[in-house]
C-alpha cells in the first residue's frame, strides 16, 4: 500500500507464476498425458498419483518447521535453499513429461514407477519452495486488507502462470512449456531476493520456540480453518483433475479450444481477484470466501446439463466457476495469516502453519486423483467412452460430487469459523463503550 506498493507486490508475488505455472502441468495435465500419450489404465494410474502425492503431503509440515529453522539463520538461507530446489523442480517436470526412452521401453510397470518416484522427489522440491514463500508473506503481518492484497499479489501472478501453461502445451508444445517455465522460475526467484524482507524481530522470536511440527493441530481455531479447507479444497481439485477427460468426451470438443477453455477459467479467476479483494474490506474474508463458493455450486449444476452443442455454454461456465476460484486462491491463505497473529505466533511457526496448510492441499490433490480416477473406472468408464451411462458417470464425477462437497464446505464455513467469529463480537466485553463509539471514524 502507498508509493511504490506495486514494485514490491511484484518483486514478492512474481515467484507465484512459475509456482503456479508448474502444478498445472503437474496436476492437470500430468494424468491425462500419462493416460492418453503413454496408454497407463486408470485404476494405476489413479493409485500412482494418490501414493506420490500421499508421500509427499505427509512430508510438508517438517517441511513447515524446517523452513521456520531457516528463517531463524536468515532470509539468505531461505532463498538459497530456494535456489536448490528450485533447479531439482525444474529437471523433474522434464522427467516426467519426457521419460527416457528405456523406462518406456521397460513396459509400463517401469514407466508408472519412473513416474511415481519422480513424481515424489519433484512434489517434495515444489512444497519447499511454496511453503517457504508463503511463510515470507505470512511474516509480513498487517491488518485484514493487506494480508488480502499480499496474498492477492501473489495469486494473482500465479493466476497468469496457469494462464500462461494453459495456452503453451496446445501451442508450442511440452518442450517448449518445460524451458519456459525454467526461465520463469529463474525470474521468479530473482525477483524475490529483492522482496521486502520480515522485521529482524520475527526472526529472533522463533529462536526462542520449542514447539514442534504438530503444534499447529493442537489450536482449535486451526483446526477449524483447516476442515474447511480441507472440503473445499477437495471439491476443487476433483474437477481440476477430470475437466480435460470432461472436455474431450462429454463435450467432444476439438484439442483445438481446449487451451481456450483452460486460459478463460484462470483469466477469469485472475481478474476476479481484485474485486474480492474489495468486497473483503465490506463484508470481510469468511464471508467473502463463502460467497465464491454459492457462486461455484451454481456454476457446476448448470455445468451438468451440457452436453457435446455447448461449447459456448461451457466457456460462460469456465468463466464464473474462475471467479468463484478467485477466492480460494486469494482469501483462505489470508485467513491463516491473520490466525498466525491472532494466536500470538507471528514471526515464529509461519512454516509449520503452512507446512501443515501444504499438506492439506496436497491430499486435496492425492484424494482427487486417487478416487476419482479408480471411481471412474469402476463405473466403466474409459477414455475416448461415448457411452451414455459412462457419460453419466463422468458428469456426476465432475460436477455433481464436487457441489457436494462444496456445499459442505460452506457449511462448515459458517458453523465453525463465521457463527463463532460473531458469536465473540456480540459478547458485552467486545462490543465497545458507547462513548468511544461516538468518536470512532465510520468507513
Amino acid at each position: 500500500m502507498g508509493t511504490g506498493a506495486w514494485r514490491r507486490g511484484l518483486s514478492y508475488g512474481l515467484l507465484g507464476l512459475p509456482l503456479a505455472f508448474v502444478a498445472l502441468p503437474l496436476y492437470v495435465i500430468l494424468p491425462n498425458h500419462y493416460a492418453t500419450a503413454f496408454g497407463a489404465p486408470l485404476a494405476l494410474l489413479g493409485a500412482v498419483l494418490l501414493g506420490a502425492r500421499l508421500a509427499d503431503a505427509v512430508l510438508d509440515p517438517w517441511i513447515g518447521r524446517w523452513t521456520d529453522r531457516l528463517f531463524t539463520r536468515s532470509h539468505h538461507t531461505v532463498l538459497g535453499t530456494s535456489a536448490l530446489a528450485a533447479v531439482v523442480l525444474a529437471l523433474g517436470l522434464w522427467g516426467l513429461l519426457f521419460p527416457p526412452t528405456e523406462v518406456r521401453g521397460a513396459g509400463m510397470t517401469a514407466l508408472l514407477a519412473w513416474a511415481g518416484v519422480l513424481m515424489a522427489i519433484t512434489y517434495t522440491a515444489y512444497s519447499i519452495m511454496a511453503v517457504a514463500h508463503q511463510s515470507w508473506g505470512a511474516r509480513l503481518g498487517g491488518t485484514e486488507a493487506q494480508r488480502s492484497r499480499v496474498v492477492a499479489w501473489r495469486e494473482a501472478l500465479a493466476l497468469l502462470g496457469v494462464l500462461i501453461a494453459a495456452v503453451l502445451p496446445g501451442t508450442l508444445g511440452l518442450g517448449a512449456t518445460v524451458g519456459s517455465f525454467a526461465v520463469l522460475l529463474a525470474l521468479g526467484w530473482w525477483a524475490w531476493t529483492r522482496a521486502v524482507v520480515p522485521s529482524p524481530g520475527a526472526a529472533t522470536a522463533a529462536t526462542s520456540t520449542t514447539a514442534t511440527s504438530l503444534h499447529p493441530l493442537r489450536q482449535p481455531a486451526f483446526q477449524r480453518l483447516l476442515a474447511v479447507f480441507v472440503i473445499n479444497g477437495t471439491a476443487s481439485a476433483i474437477p481440476a483433475t477430470l475437466v480435460l477427460f470432461f472436455v474431450q468426451d462429454r463435450l467432444q470438443a476439438s484439442p483445438s479450444v481446449e487451451p481456450a477453455f483452460l486460459a478463460t477459467y484462470f483469466l477469469f479467476a485472475a481478474l476476479s481477484i481484485p474485486l474480492w479483494v474489495r468486497l473483503v474490506t465490506r463484508f470481510g474474508l469468511a464471508r467473502t470466501w463463502l460467497a465464491g463458493m454459492g457462486l461455484s455450486v451454481a456454476v457446476f449444476i448448470w455445468a451438468a446439463t451440457l452436453g457435446a452443442v455447448d461449447i459456448a455454454a461451457f466457456l460462460i461456465v469456465c468463466a464464473l466457476s474462475g471467479m468463484a476460484l478467485g477466492t480460494d486462491l486469494a482469501l483462505p491463505g489470508a485467513m491463516l495469516a491473520g490466525l498466525i497473529g491472532q494466536l500470538g505466533e507471528r514471526g515464529q511457526r509461519e512454516g509449520a502453519y503452512f507446512g501443515w496448510w501444504s499438506f492439506a492441499t496436497k491430499l486435496n490433490l492425492a484424494l482427487a486423483a486417487g478416487l476419482a480416477l479408480p471411481l471412474l473406472a469402476w463405473f466403466g468408464y474409459t477414455p475416448g467412452a461415448r457411452d451414455p451411462a459412462a457419460l453419466q458417470t463422468l458428469t456426476i464425477a465432475y460436477c455433481l460430487l464436487p457441489c457436494a462437497l462444496k456445499l459442505l464446505a460452506g457449511s462448515a464455513l459458517y458453523a465453525l469459523v463465521i457463527r463463532p467469529e460473531s458469536r465473540a463480537a456480540n459478547t458485552p466485553a467486545a462490543r465497545p463503550h458507547p462513548a468511544a463509539a461516538t468518536t470512532r471514524t465510520q468507513p
